[in-house]
């Protein structure tokens, strides 16, 4: 090392590795439109509709369970709530533990053990059986537990993935096409072949021609309908196994800056990447996850806000995106739109309730996140939402007493799909997806969303409970007038957020970013202005 290479010191070491870490970054948030784009939205994608799938199958499951399983045609109230509760639970749990592990062990080496658990718990269901020491909704609520955990991964693992290798210009609408697949997998449900509407056409001459309703027939349906939930998990997994790692995992946690702009440039060219195991491995001084930087960090106020508002943001609405989704059934069957035993009219019940409001809802926020941006839309849902849920809740008797009435019943609930989709059901995933540091983005993510899980199960158990105070379905409309409470308090929580639209995610991050590298943590040569690192141990 000649004398000018030597005049080189840790600070101007420090300066270049900076000026890298800073440069390869803005490639990433800069880069055109590409396949590769294409790939993670919809490698990403099918988690979700594989998701929503196996978590609203059963709806339409438990009344098929009842027919079987169930005294009198029915599960009761503790078989019912225990099997539609019991994947809320492990997915709350598999969202802390899987966002945890994301950002500790990586990204890439997580994502696939979710969909695996997934898989194998969706396919366990559909070969449970009972016995005389267990029952089969025990049986079922075990795997259904366990399958929710692998749910509860697909959240802080692709919403960290797709958002980290987004360029800014277009990060909310690949989170948005992410996140949508989940309404097409609520739809398919209840209508694409060969599930819920084909399956309830081909066995309903069979159910019909008995007066008990064929039950074995409907045994073979519900087995179908929820085994199938395992099929777009399979084809998707080899893809996601050989996804590459993020290059901000790459620099910001393992710190490796040169290794990260390498992955970089072969991602954005060829949508692959290279690991070299003999390539020179320069470990940056950054900061680095701990409790103690967990509880800096969140313990300023500007950086606690931003999480307590995406966590109470998705607790709220998922009070009423889940309370009303695993039980759309029931308020159907109490307003009298299809009767409990007719399998076919609950099934195009749900169909209508999934295409006038579910998947549009996605879509218009798909066009417009972007551009009016992740707050506002957020804000507009919850006035909305707190607007149709009081008026079907205070106007419930006059609107369900009369067949133009109930009519216009399912007009406002086909409403507050729409806009829980086009509204804070969108913005409550993306937005803890892009506004946390990398080293707790995941981990963050996950909290958020176990929020939105607690929101659930307190929906379900709340609902199971209160349904039927006063006579069967008569606390309907008070329940609907809680749920606009809920909504109202949204719209303050989501005033604790910044807009993180056209922003990079280390702007968000709310952290200073000159300066983000101190230094080299190994010894560390410099040749020409380019820095050389010897390999170590790590």
């Amino acid at each position: 090392m000649d004398k000018e290479d030597a005049s080189f010191n840790k600070g101007d070491v420090a300066y270049v590795l900076d000026e890298r870490r800073r440069a390869a970054l803005a490639e990433v948030d800069n880069a055109q439109f590409s396949w590769f784009h294409v790939k993670v939205c919809l490698v990403a994608g099918v988690g979700f509709f594989t998701d929503a799938y196996d978590v609203f199958a059963i709806n339409i499951a438990s009344t098929m369970l009842g027919y079987v399983y169930g005294k009198g045609g029915a599960l009761n109230s503790h078989q019912d709530l225990g099997i539609k509760v019991a994947t809320p639970v492990g997915t709350l749990c598999g969202q802390l533990l899987f966002g945890w592990l994301a950002d500790v062990v990586g990204r890439k080496r997580m994502y696939g053990v979710e969909l695996m658990i997934i898989i194998i718990g969706t396919f366990a269901q559909a070969l449970s059986g009972g016995a005389h020491a267990v029952s089969i909704i025990g049986v079922l609520v075990v795997w259904r537990f366990l399958m929710g955990i692998g749910i509860g991964g697909d959240y802080p693992l692709s919403a960290t993935i797709s958002s980290e290798f987004a360029s800014t210009r277009i990060r909310g609408r690949m989170m948005t096409a992410v996140f949508a697949a989940q309404g097409w997998g609520n739809f398919s449900v209840h209508r694409r072949r060969p599930v819920g509407f084909i399956l309830t056409v081909a066995y309903k001459p069979l159910i019909l021609s008995d007066p008990v309703g064929q039950p074995n027939h409907v045994d073979y349906m519900w087995r179908i309908l929820i085994g199938l939930g395992c099929v777009p998990g399979v084809i998707a997994l080899y893809f996601r196994l050989t996804i590459p790692e993020t290059p901000r995992f790459t620099m910001d946690i393992e710190r490796n800056v040169l290794q990260a702009a390498d992955d970089i440039d072969n991602v954005l060219t060829t949508g692959q990447f290279n690991t070299d195991a003999d390539a020179v491995v320069q470990r940056a001084d950054a900061p680095r996850a701990s409790r103690r930087d967990f509880a800096a960090h969140f313990g300023k106020w500007e950086n606690m806000k931003v999480l307590i508002g995406t966590s109470y943001s998705w607790f709220a609405l998922d009070i009423a995106f889940y309370g009303l989704g695993l039980n759309s059934s029931i308020i159907l069957g109490a307003i009298g739109f299809g009767h409990l035993r007719n399998l076919h009219n609950i099934t195009v019940g749900n169909l209508i309730l999934s295409v006038a409001g579910l998947i549009p809802g996605y879509w218009v926020s798909f066009l417009f996140i972007d551009s009016w941006g992740r707050k506002p839309i957020q804000l507009m849902g919850f006035t909305v939402l707190t607007i149709l849920f009081v008026i079907m809740g205070f106007a419930y008797t006059p609107l369900t007493s009369s067949p133009g009435g109930k009519n216009a019943f399912v007009f406002l609930y086909c409403l507050t799909n729409f806009f829980q989709n086009f509204g804070p059901n969108t913005t409550t995933f993306v937005i803890p997806g892009e506004i946390f540091p990398t080293r707790y983005r995941s981990t963050a993510h996950g909290i958020s969303a176990a929020s939105g899980k607690l929101g659930a199960i307190v929906a379900q158990v709340g609902f199971s409970q209160m349904v039927n105070i006063g006579g069967k379905n008569k606390f309907v409309p008070h329940i609907l007038e809680i749920l606009a409470f809920f909504m109202l308090t949204g719209i303050f929580s989501t005033l604790l957020l910044p807009e993180t639209k056209g922003q990079s995610l280390e702007e968000l991050s709310n952290e200073k970013q000159e300066g983000f590298l101190r230094g080299p943590t190994t010894h560390i040569e410099v040749h020409d202005g380019i820095v050389v690192g010897r390999r170590v141990q790590v």
